[in-house]
């Protein structure tokens, strides 16, 4: 019986190959086994493809992954607004984004290294500005909102230092390390104690923490908003 050409079956999977259909495999590959899984080799065995039939689609591993958190960001698909003031709107616009980033954590790593926003974030920036501006805030209000939010449009925040459960000691180091701290650093000492690391999203970014940030930063808005309506 003749052998079948495992090379003839590569080229014309290669053939049906798109760009749609390489990253939506890359996204499911990194959701079932990590970013550091993610190759160009191993994502073109789980293809079946040659992996040279990927960089015609994607020039490299980097526009891969910028185009993975596209993917992700684009999957964002927030209720219609209702009746609810524009911060309990933007509220649950944000939220939304935070589950769909829940779903696919090693996105949130990918964006926050980004300089300039990809198509899908520009579209999401749209919806935050279009819900503000319909709730009276002016468009300087919409301004400095984006720079205080920051990455929390996009359902996540940025720690000042990687307090992700990786980077944490052992429990019974963390303690001694607590009690050398004690005499000079009391309150570090105390609050080292008494929180954990276990965030969704890695570090002390946990949904009770995102949401009361959220919450200050949004009530602080809307008093801004009511302050310039009588300026």
């Amino acid at each position: 019986m003749p052998r079948r050409s495992t090379t003839g079956s590569a080229t014309r999977a290669g053939a049906r190959l798109s760009r749609e259909s390489i990253v939506s495999a890359a996204v499911d590959l990194a959701d079932r086994e990590g970013l550091a899984a993610l190759s160009m080799r191993r994502l073109a065995q789980q293809l079946g493809v040659d992996a040279m039939s990927i960089y015609y689609h994607l020039p490299d591993k980097k526009a891969l992954l910028i185009a993975m958190a596209d993917a992700v960001v684009a999957e964002i698909e927030p209720e219609p607004p209702d009746g609810d003031a524009w911060t309990g709107q933007l509220r649950e616009l944000i939220m939304v984004a935070r589950a769909t980033m829940a779903r696919h954590p090693w996105a949130a790593r990918i964006l926050e290294q980004r300089n300039d926003p990809s198509p899908a974030v520009m579209r999401h920036i749209e919806r935050v500005l279009a819900v503000m501006r319909r709730g009276g805030c002016s468009v300087g209000l919409g301004h400095h909102a984006l720079h205080l939010l920051g990455s929390r449009i996009l359902g996540f925040s940025q720690d000042l230092f990687d307090d992700s459960p990786a980077s944490q000691p052992s429990p019974e180091v963390l303690a001694a390390q607590a009690a050398q701290w004690a005499a000079t650093l009391p309150h570090i000492a105390e609050l080292a104690t008494a929180v954990s690391h276990d965030g969704p999203l890695g570090g002390c970014d946990d949904d009770d923490e995102f949401a009361f940030a959220l919450d200050i930063l949004l009530d602080g808005l809307e008093r801004r908003r009511r302050a310039e309506d009588r300026a």
